[in-house]
């Protein structure tokens, strides 16, 4: 939040406010999914794994390439905060940052979700969202972002001067990463990255330009669906807020659970290959 100027404005301040903006990354170019494909398989699906994320904990689910995972509200309104990884290098992850730049600040239907450097390359890709009804509100605000960070027990500490909360999403996620990978759980920690906030209804407040929520629009049967690109392994924590209409890190918000469907469709999209990795040659000019 920036504090009131305590420079005096130029007189020309109006004509450099009033310069028009340029998206940061054109995306003419970007290779984009054949989204026709990929719905065309949605009507001839096979159910092969359920997994229900309780709340305020996190779990982990694989989906194979070729497959469509399914994240359902099931009982009441309730944000989930997800990771991805490439099940077969832990290494290459969801990067909401790039997802971000290259989409916008919330995505959906069409949207693809890219992982980390140096592999840069979708590894999921939005083919149905219940909530694509809501857009953006007169707040600015709307669901399925890629601005948070997802809440935190270091946060909390500094916010609630030296509380100890270990149902963050940030710990969830910890402890289910842990536990699937057998890594110790500081080691499992460093993996854990920034989220994408799964129905979680969010945006920037227009006057300060702060990080905001508000309670999310979805109800039980809503769903956003994707297609996996490449062999994923999921982890996602019911968050503590549970719609996040008042707070999160919350031991007394009403939390529900979530659950995550995998399908196995009768074939795979007409003309799809798995992503390459991203082909920059990584010399960096040496």
């Amino acid at each position: 939040m920036k504090p009131q100027p305590i420079t005096r404005a130029p007189q020309d301040a109006a004509a450099r406010k009033a310069i028009a903006p340029i998206v940061c990354y054109p995306v003419e170019t970007l290779p984009r999914p054949d989204l026709a494909a990929y719905r065309a398989l949605r009507d001839d699906l096979e159910l092969i794994e359920t997994v229900v994320v309780p709340p305020r904990e996190a779990a982990t689910w694989t989906v194979p390439a070729g497959h469509f995972c399914r994240i359902l509200c099931s009982e009441g309104p309730q944000v989930g905060d997800l990771n991805l990884f490439n099940a077969n290098d832990l290494d290459e992850k969801f990067y909401s940052g790039k997802t971000r730049a290259l989409n916008g600040t919330h995505v959906g239907l069409g949207d693809q979700l890219f992982s980390s450097f140096p592999y840069l390359r979708p590894i999921a890709t939005i083919t149905h969202d219940t909530l694509d009804w809501y857009g953006f509100d007169e707040f600015g605000g709307s669901v399925h972002d890629v601005i948070g960070t997802r809440c935190d027990p270091y946060t909390n500490n500094l916010l609630s001067h030296g509380g100890q909360y270990h149902h963050c999403c940030h710990s969830n996620l910890t402890r289910a990463f842990a536990e699937k990978t057998g890594k110790p759980l500081h080691e499992a920690e460093t993996y854990i990255h920034d989220v994408l906030n799964v129905f979680m209804c969010t945006g920037f407040t227009r006057d300060t330009g702060q990080y905001f929520m508000k309670a999310s629009p979805v109800r039980p049967g809503d769903y956003l669906e994707f297609f996996a690109e490449i062999d994923l392994l999921g982890c996602m924590s019911a968050c503590p807020g549970g719609d996040c209409s008042s707070e999160h890190s919350s031991d007394t918000a009403a939390c529900h659970p979530m659950v995550v469907e995998i399908y196995k469709p009768a074939r795979l999209p007409e003309g799809w290959t798995p992503p390459a990795l991203n082909g920059y040659d990584r010399t960096h000019g040496l």
